[in-house]
């Protein structure tokens, strides 16, 4: 039987904590090319991405309010998906170090 190891257990919480971050930016990255593709707000992927996207977006949905409604979710999820990138690789590498 296999024993587990105080480093395994932290390398496998490091790559869960990225993992999530990327998750969460790819939501947000297909919900800025689906709004400024003019998807079809009513069709079921779209609005699970848009629902999502909104969860996900934290305070950054409102943080800029250009004219422009397309760059208006550019911007602002845009700018969440980098939250979410910088924020989990800085955790991965924090929890990486504490092991």
């Amino acid at each position: 039987m296999a024993t587990v190891t105080r480093s395994g257990v932290v390398g496998v919480l490091a790559t869960v904590a990225r993992w999530i971050g990327l998750v969460f930016a790819l939501i947000l990255a297909v919900h800025v090319l689906l709004a400024m593709g003019d998807a079809n707000p009513d069709n079921g992927i779209t609005r699970f991405f848009a629902t999502t996207a909104d969860w996900v977006v934290l305070a950054f949905k409102n943080l800029f309010t250009p004219e422009n409604a397309k760059l208006r979710v550019l911007v602002n999820y845009g700018l969440a998906a980098l939250f979410w990138l910088v924020v989990s690789a800085v955790l991965s590498r924090l929890i990486r170090r504490l092991a």
